[in-house]
């Protein structure tokens, strides 16, 4: 289903441009390489939009948020946009301070995004401050029961701002206009190391950086990707007697073997 954009990244070896979170720039950095793109970290405000142009897509992570790196961040999304390259947000703790909302929206208001990556609670924060709040207030995580509701605030987000909307969580769902991907690969061990959310965001923009006419595809791709890796480090790290630290590092290694095959054979999607 995802073979042709993998093989997009594995082809094109996409430069991603990360203004992310420094608590995992490390692992965002390994996790680019692993998934077969090149990562570069750059937020100098002289710097940035040199940076982003010689890129295939950019990743904006409020994560660890400071006045200098704001002014980064929209300085390079507006280069991005200019040159049509995906810009990837990923709007860590939006709704826990007034400076996080504030920033989202900020970025939101400046920049076009290709994609929003966050967990149910980022989402609805983005949702319900952008004058939409029907449905939201039932959504606390993704459920069966409630997971058509949630389809339909996130496809009203995705017209309102023009971006594939990819709310992860136990249940992923990734969402543009009228197509919806409900996506069940992962594991709760994955909440148990610091930066899965951030690697993901990352993966995404490396997938979208070598395939940006398949936007909604090649996040659904990234989601399936990382979700079955975590899947398959969890029964790696079980098998060796290992705790956190050995499933991360089984999580990277997954992430750099898994190819279309086991792609296919591993994935949990459906389409709506």
């Amino acid at each position: 289903m995802f073979e042709k954009i993998l093989e997009n990244v594995a082809m094109q070896t996409p430069l991603v441009h990360n203004i992310t979170n420094y608590v995992t720039v490390n692992d965002v950095a390994n996790i680019v390489l692993a998934c077969g793109g090149s990562p570069i970290m750059a937020d100098d405000l002289t710097e940035v939009e040199e940076i982003t142009s010689i890129c295939s897509s950019l990743v904006l992570n409020i994560g660890t948020l400071n006045a200098r790196t704001i002014l980064s961040m929209i300085k390079a999304g507006k280069k991005a946009n200019e040159l049509g390259l995906p810009v990837i947000l990923d709007p860590v703790g939006a709704g826990a301070s007034k400076l996080r909302t504030n920033m989202t929206f900020k970025l939101l208001e400046e920049v076009k995004f290709s994609v929003i990556r966050g967990n149910i609670s980022e989402i609805k924060t983005i949702y319900a401050g952008s004058g939409l709040t029907k449905g939201v207030d039932a959504a606390e995580s993704i459920e069966d029961e409630n997971i058509n509701e949630i389809i339909q605030f996130t496809k009203d987000l995705s017209i309102g701002t023009g971006a594939v909307i990819a709310t992860t969580g136990a249940t992923d769902l990734v969402v543009h206009h009228e197509k919806a991907y409900i996506i069940k690969n992962g594991h709760p061990m994955m909440s148990k190391i610091t930066g899965s959310g951030c690697m993901l965001s990352a993966v995404i923009g490396a997938y979208c950086g070598a395939n940006p006419e398949q936007l909604i595809d090649s996040t659904a791709a990234a989601v399936c990707v990382v979700g079955l890796s975590g899947e398959l480090a969890y029964q790696k790290t079980i098998a060796t007697g290992g705790g956190t630290s050995s499933f991360r590092t089984h999580f990277i290694d997954y992430v750099s073997k898994l190819d279309s095959s086991l792609l296919k054979e591993g994935m949990k999607i459906e389409s709506r």
